[in-house]
């Protein structure tokens, strides 16, 4: 079963404007820390100091270390905090300290749980959307999560 139809063959007018290497797609970035402590957000414009500017504002001064994947974005992390990447593209995933499976299991319960329940996101409501899996990231041990959603009301 084909869903929609391929961009090239849709009217001018219901065309979506496609950024080049991503597909339509809006970004998301995170962090967390060793702890457990998740901050994401969207990104709606990315430039070249985006995720630097993003690893500044979330990443302490006093932090040990920052790893990450081989992407380019993080090229300039380690000149003001200790930074290490583990290279996905050459099959490592953990080197010693240095993995990202922390953030890697984040994203994934986001992803599982956007694809399951809600099956699309749009991007006015991305934001709400990483709210409340960041809630549900911190609360995923907790029995009694839903007596506390119904406190909170």
């Amino acid at each position: 079963m084909r869903r929609g139809s391929a961009e090239r063959n849709k009217h001018a007018k219901d065309k979506k404007e496609i950024v080049a290497g991503t597909g339509g797609k809006i970004e998301v970035i995170g962090a967390i820390a060793r702890k457990g402590n998740v901050v994401c957000k969207m990104i709606e414009e990315s430039g070249f100091h985006t995720h630097e500017d993003f690893v500044r504002g979330v990443v302490s001064k006093n932090v040990s270390l920052v790893a990450t994947d081989e992407a380019t974005h993080y090229r300039h992390v380690g000149t003001y905090l200790p930074h290490d990447t583990v290279v996905h593209s050459k099959a490592e995933y953990v080197r010693g300290r240095v993995h990202t499976q922390s953030i890697e299991s984040f994203w994934s319960l986001l992803k599982s749980g956007i694809i399951g329940n809600y099956h699309k996101v749009s991007k006015k409501y991305l934001p709400l959307y990483l709210n409340e899996f960041t809630f549900r990231f911190y609360n995923r041990k907790n029995p009694d999560i839903f007596d506390l959603i119904i406190a909170r009301c």
